[in-house]
């Protein structure tokens, strides 16, 4: 009776914590610290990969964040989706900045309209040997924690991997951006959905590299309309004219900030969140 009661309980609480391994548990409150102690920041990589937009991160990937998110998408523990997801949306809301803060239930800046979050998607290999898409679930979790908070958000899964690529594990950032240039693309119909939205955030559980975001954002500005607004920065890799230099405080260098009416001005409009980082890229919020 007793092992009978063991596999029971098994099917509805999880065996062990995903960051540490504390039995009966989810995430322990140690582990959940670890993910969201610290306020969600900007993280940029180095070298830093050409058109990459703005990026926020909740936390390094490291020690507990780092054996979550593995568990997460490689071990099938589905159950972390909750908390990566919250993490996720309190990322997604620091890009927002004061003006997310105060548009209450209408999502983006008084328009009405609900912040759209777009997971980068996986390849299709991975996905049919995880069983799962994680990005996509971490971000249906987010939008459900934004909504609740007052922010209006959506998950829209437009894009999608036009060619094969090859695993990115064990190639460096020159290689992952040679392996996903021009991969990715909107599909059908998608262009419609980002048109009819207000401000667009790129969603993935983790950044690396960058070269991931950096591709998925390329794919977004192919296809959305000149409307500015959305964080109101590009990063050096996609200035042009109407970017002039500015230096962005607590950090101590330049960052490329998008001057009104300047071209390319879709670029306003993406940014992008992930639940965790490469501990090097918090390294420009120190002085």
């Amino acid at each position: 009776m007793r092992g009978w009661w063991q596999d029971l309980t098994d099917l509805v609480l999880p065996a062990e914590c995903g960051g540490c391994g504390r039995p009966r548990t989810v995430l322990c409150l140690k582990c959940r610290a670890a993910l969201t102690g610290n306020a969600p920041c900007r993280v940029r990589p180095d070298p830093e990969p050409p058109g990459l937009p703005v990026v926020h991160a909740a936390a390094p990937y490291e020690d507990q964040v780092r054996a979550a998110l593995l568990a997460h998408k490689e071990r099938g523990a589905l159950m972390l989706a909750g908390p990566l997801g919250a993490a996720l949306a309190e990322t997604v809301r620091a890009g927002l900045g004061p003006a997310g803060q105060a548009v209450g239930a209408v999502g983006a800046a008084g328009s009405g309209t609900p912040v759209l979050l777009v997971p980068v998607p996986s390849a299709r290999w991975a996905v049919r040997a995880r069983g799962h898409d994680p990005a996509r679930r971490i971000a249906l979790a987010a939008a459900a924690g934004l909504r609740r908070s007052g922010t209006a958000a959506r998950v829209v899964a437009v894009l999608r991997q036009r060619r094969a690529v090859a695993d990115q594990s064990g190639l460096n950032s020159r290689q992952r951006l040679d392996n996903l240039a021009g991969a990715l693309e909107v599909a059908p119909g998608g262009a419609r959905l980002l048109a009819g939205g207000g401000r667009v955030v790129l969603v993935d559980d983790l950044m690396t590299t960058g070269a991931s975001l950096a591709e998925a954002a390329r794919a977004l500005r192919a296809v959305l309309p000149e409307k500015g607004g959305f964080y109101g920065r590009v990063t050096p890799g996609t200035t042009g004219e109407g970017v002039r230099r500015a230096p962005m405080a607590g950090v101590g260098r330049a960052e490329a900030v998008r001057e009104k009416g300047g071209v390319n001005s879709a670029d306003g409009r993406v940014g992008a969140a992930v639940v965790a980082a490469s501990p090097a890229s918090f390294e420009i919020n120190r002085n």
